[in-house]
């Protein structure tokens, strides 16, 4: 049930027209409460859509109501028009959630948009899908929100952990859609995360952070960075119970882990799920920065769509970063055989099978003792068509 799982929570999914082809486009999730708390965090790109730009500031005092989403049209790079455009939505929710004397502000409601940059929202089939979206709201409606905020993805993107202690049990559920333009800054995606555990605002934010820092973040798929990622996590309290802060953040990253890794699973015109393992780096910062220079380099991810275990690619994307390492110290390993050693010629390459979905690429840079895993997808014709053929 993704966003549902939780007790606290009602969710629906509905076409407002939006999409040209009539599929599912809009999506409300409601904090029933009685709590109300929140936290989110953002795209680094400089250039962010008028939903993010709103979001952030209503996320200002902790609190969220409610999180409409579409899919359909990005509503970035629109101008005054499209932050204006944002705001009525939030007004509209506000609106239709505003029922026997339950007074709901815009400011308690995060928006969040994804698809075509550069195009305003039509307006007039948003506002009346808030209507519709709210009139169909439901303790069983995540799936149908799940599937309302897909663009390019094949499938709908859902995860649940469940913790039981000797004083009851408490969820954390979510859902996502992303399947281009991954990469870190979040990775491209649009999330929600609910949680009946009582946790207040800043406890969220502790967890969403440490969690996504080490999930969503370490998503490279095509080393494009989205205008519009959002990961927000709202918290109901309704189980009455509250978690050691520990454990509600493994559990939140938990759930942040299993979405990132169907959004790799289902990143545009891949064939093969890399996992690239950075190893006894000197610093986590480097480690990162060699995996992700590893799964940008375009030859590589070329390399694997062909099943070619070709190490001398990886050796060339290290050496283009500024972590620690010495040349003649580095070791690779494809699928589990160290090809390359000492920074050179290794075992037999012939040795490497590449025939699955996921390769296991591993590199050990003999600087240190700290590691980082990012994931990445190969390069194939099919992703060069599926962005060249048509907007998306």
């Amino acid at each position: 049930m993704s966003v549902t799982a939780a007790k606290g929570f009602t969710a629906a999914g509905i076409a407002a027209g939006i999409k040209q082809n009539g599929n599912p486009d809009l999506a409300l999730v409601v904090n029933t409460g009685p709590r109300r708390a929140a936290a989110g965090v953002f795209t680094s790109n400089r250039v962010k859509a008028a939903p993010v730009v709103w979001s952030q500031q209503v996320l200002a005092d902790g609190e969220l109501t409610a999180v409409v989403l579409n899919s359909g049209g990005a509503n970035a790079c629109t101008g005054p028009q499209g932050f204006q455009d944002t705001h009525a939505t939030a007004e509209k929710v506000a609106e239709v959630l505003s029922v026997e004397g339950a007074e709901v502000g815009a400011g308690e409601v995060a928006v969040a948009s994804t698809g075509l940059i550069g195009l305003l929202l039509p307006m007039d089939k948003l506002l009346p899908g808030v209507e519709k979206a709210a009139a169909e709201l439901s303790g069983h409606g995540g799936e149908k929100a799940a599937i309302a905020i897909k663009t390019t993805d094949t499938v709908h993107k859902t995860s649940v952990v469940t913790k039981d202690g000797p004083d009851g049990g408490w969820t954390v559920g979510g859902m996502a859609k992303g399947a281009g333009m991954l990469a870190p800054g979040l990775a491209t995606m649009l999330v929600v995360l609910t949680t009946d555990a009582d946790v207040d605002s800043a406890g969220l934010d502790s967890a969403l952070r440490g969690a996504t820092r080490v999930t969503f973040d370490r998503v490279d798929s095509d080393g494009c960075m989205s205008t519009n990622d959002t990961v927000l996590l709202l918290a109901s309290g309704s189980s009455g119970i509250a978690p050691a802060q520990d454990a509600f953040t493994e559990a939140v990253r938990e759930v942040c882990d299993d979405l990132a890794r169907q959004l790799i699973g289902d990143a545009e015109g891949a064939s093969k799920d890399i996992r690239i393992e950075v190893i006894n780096a000197a610093t986590e910062d480097d480690a990162v920065e060699v995996g992700r220079s590893i799964a940008r380099n375009n030859l590589l991810k070329c390399a694997i769509h062909g099943e070619d275990p070709n190490w001398g690619r990886v050796l060339s994307a290290i050496g283009t970063t500024s972590a620690a390492f010495e040349p003649d110290e580095l070791n690779v390993a494809i699928n589990g055989v160290w090809v390359c050693k000492n920074g050179s010629v290794g075992e037999d390459r012939d040795l490497v099978d590449m025939r699955y979905r996921e390769v296991t690429i591993t590199a050990d840079l003999a600087a240190g003792t700290e590691s980082a895993v990012i994931w990445a997808n190969d390069l194939t014709a099919d992703y060069v068509h599926e962005n060249s053929a048509y907007s998306s």
